[in-house]
This record gives C-alpha cells, structure tokens and sequence, in this order.
C-alpha cells in the first residue's frame, strides 16, 4: 500500500515553504508565512499518520509509537520545513543582492530571476538535505531510541 504522505503528490505539500520563500520578493511576507503553515501542516500530519501505523502495528507498545510520532516530526521538521526553507532563503536573497550589484536590470526582472533560481533550486537541496538529516538523525536523536522504529533499551 503506498504511503499517502511519501509516495502520492501530498508529498509535494512538504515543499510549500520553498515555493514560499523562492517567492518572497514578489509576494507580501504573510504569503510567506502561510506557505510555512502548509508545510508545517503537512509534516504534522505524516507523524500523526506514522503513529496510527506503528499503534495499530504495535498496540501493546506506547513507546513504539511515540518513537514512530517524534522520529517522523522531527525528521520531517529539519527535512521539509527548517533546513530548505532557510537555504531558499539565503540563496534568494544573495541572489537578489547580487543581481542589484552587478546588473542594472529594473527592479522586477531581478524579482523574477529571484524566484526563478529559488525554484529551480528546489529539486536540487532535496536530496542533500535528506541524506544530511539521515546523517544527523542517526548520529544524535536516533541512539536514544536504537534503530529507526524501534524503542529504547532499558
């Protein structure tokens, strides 16, 4: 069965932040911030989600289930949300800096080449950022907890 927030097109909700932040210089900020509320939604959701799947996988073992909600949230939190926002971020504005310093082109066009490297970035991060959360992830929070879905040891 596929997993509707990893394997169908709700997965590309995740990704509304970047959409959001490649945008900034044409939209006003609470656009912004609403494409935030999406991603933030969307990440919500899957660890809701993955701890409905682990409760009934595993009903006898709560923490079973809490490890499955807070690796899920967390992952998706630095993945989707944190890290690629704040890279779409610095990149559109250095971009948008750049071309004012080294280009005399009118204020729009530099807007709209602004946004359009910031989209075009986005199928690029994704995978970097991915395996650098794994990395992360498997290097701090997930020792607590042992292998991925799997609880603590006493």
């Amino acid at each position: 069965e596929p997993d509707l927030y990893r394997d169908t097109w709700v997965r590309y909700l995740g990704y509304a932040n970047e959409v959001g932040e490649s945008f900034r210089p044409l939209v006003p900020v609470p656009v912004v911030w609403a494409s935030y509320g999406v991603a933030t939604a969307y990440v919500t959701a899957d660890a809701i989600d993955k701890g409905r799947k682990a409760a009934t996988a595993h009903a006898q073992d709560p923490t079973r289930v809490g490890v499955a909600v807070v690796d899920t949230f967390v992952w998706q939190s630095l993945a989707s949300v944190a890290i690629p926002g704040f890279t779409i971020n610095r990149l559109c504005a250095a971009s948008l800096a750049l071309l004012g310093s080294l280009t005399r082109w009118p204020l729009p066009v530099r807007r709209w080449t602004t946004t359009a490297l910031g989209l075009a970035a986005i199928p690029l991060i994704i995978t970097p950022i991915d395996r650098t959360v794994d990395f992360l992830m498997d290097s701090s929070l997930r020792k607590l907890y042992g292998t991925p879905g799997e609880p603590p040891t006493s």
